[in-house]
């Protein structure tokens, strides 16, 4: 089957968890079908990025757009200047005439038989006419990040602009969720959430998965240090107010009952808000070369998250790795886990603190739980959820699937 992907920003390096998801089921879909993974970003024209892909994915298509990622003032400039569009600027900031163009031409040529397009931010350089049966791959429902956002900010002006930024995220949301032949959702509870604006039919969940290859238990004993990881990308706000509510209200009540306890913080590009964390029980490494060799080292994964959307890979990794995870519900959203088994869910930071001390303290109830999340992350390797990924686009085109939940044979159309 001929397989167009469309990908807005950079795939590689591999680090956030929609690139770690895109990546290893495009590897996946490749040793079967034919892909044409057409990547698009903004920036100086990077060829070394180029070259990487096209060795990952051969017959790769890039084209820099030249667009600037602003920051600072620019970026609240490109704001009001995009305002008036209607797409909320967390989309709006991706659209390009040559990146319609392109994708322009294919449709008119019909060049593939399906066409992913990954994520919303990609959806709104694609024509109105889908001449190709087209999927969505939705890596979480972007307007429930933004209410949650809004919920949670305590700044009064930061929490306006958060309302109206959901309110024309769920708009446009609404609308290019209809507008797709079918949506790929990563979790029930997406699905579910979408499944407000269209029918069952409409929707497919495919689950995360996780490189066994990569991440899996050691076979040394269990941590004998109390260290306690969090690892995440750190310019991520969800992962910011994470930190911020973790340190303020969870990291004294632990210190209060294991004053040796340590924190590390392990992700990409601190912001600064994060880099005011560091002190001599808390570490903040920045980007590391690979997670593995830190994981190995803790004791307690923690995933504090009030914020977010989709599901969080680096629960499946930590837990292939053997490592006792304590999450909030919202962290663990969407996994195929199950409290007081293979991880802990806690909601109020009371309960997180005692559930990280108890695991602390109690080698062997932290080796029960190691064990069980071992055996439960080894079931979502990335070749059983690329299959199930391939299943969906294989009834796409056989099928395919209309709005309002209609479906007609492809010969039909």
């Amino acid at each position: 089957m001929r397989i167009l992907w469309v990908k807005a920003d950079k795939l590689l390096p591999v680090h956030n968890g929609g690139n770690i998801r895109s990546f290893h089921i495009l590897r996946q879909l490749a040793l079967q079908h034919e892909i044409t993974l057409f990547s698009y970003y903004g920036g100086p024209r990077d060829l070394a990025y180029e070259e990487a892909l096209t060795q990952h994915f051969p017959g790769a298509v890039c084209l820099c757009t030249a667009s600037s990622a602003s920051a600072g003032w620019k970026r609240g400039l490109d704001y009001l200047f995009r305002f008036p569009g209607g797409a909320p600027y967390a989309v709006a900031r991706f659209a390009s005439h040559g990146v319609r163009q392109g994708l322009g031409r294919w449709y008119s040529e019909r060049a593939a038989d399906v066409a992913v397009c990954d994520f919303l931010d990609a959806a709104v350089n694609f024509p109105e006419k889908l001449t190709i049966p087209t999927v969505l791959f939705q890596h979480n429902v972007e307007s429930e990040i933004w209410r949650r956002h809004a919920e949670t900010e305590a700044n009064p002006a930061r929490r306006l602009m958060y309302r109206v930024e959901f309110a024309r995220m769920l708009r446009y949301e609404q609308r290019i969720v209809r507008k797709f032949d079918h949506v790929i959702a990563v979790s029930g509870h997406d699905r579910d959430l979408m499944g407000r604006w269209v029918p069952a039919s409409h929707l497919t969940v495919v689950p995360t998965g996780v490189d066994l290859q990569k991440f899996r238990p050691d076979s040394s004993a269990s941590a004998k240090e109390p260290l306690i990881m969090f690892i995440g990308a750190m310019d991520w706000e969800p992962n910011i107010d994470a930190l911020e509510y973790f340190s303020s209200e969870i990291w004294p009540a632990i210190r209060a009952k294991v004053p040796e306890a340590r924190l590390r913080i392990v992700g990409r590009n601190p912001d600064r808000r994060v880099q005011r964390l560091a002190s001599d029980a808390m570490a903040v490494t920045g980007e590391v070369p690979s997670v593995v060799e830190h994981l190995r080292e803790a004791a307690v994964v923690v995933v504090p998250l009030r914020i977010g959307g989709g599901t969080r890979l680096k629960i499946y990794e930590a837990m292939a790795m053997g490592k006792t995870v304590v999450s909030t519900s919202i962290g663990a959203e969407g996994l195929e886990v199950r409290h007081g088994r293979d991880l802990v869910i806690a909601d109020t930071p009371t309960g997180f603190a005692d559930a990280v001390v108890r695991l602390l303290q109690d080698r062997e109830l932290r080796r029960r739980y190691e064990q069980a999340a071992a055996d439960l992350a080894s079931r979502h390797d990335w070749s059983a959820v690329g299959g199930k990924f391939m299943q969906t686009l294989t009834a796409v085109v056989s099928e395919r699937f209309i709005a309002g939940g209609q479906c007609v044979p492809a010969a039909q159309i």
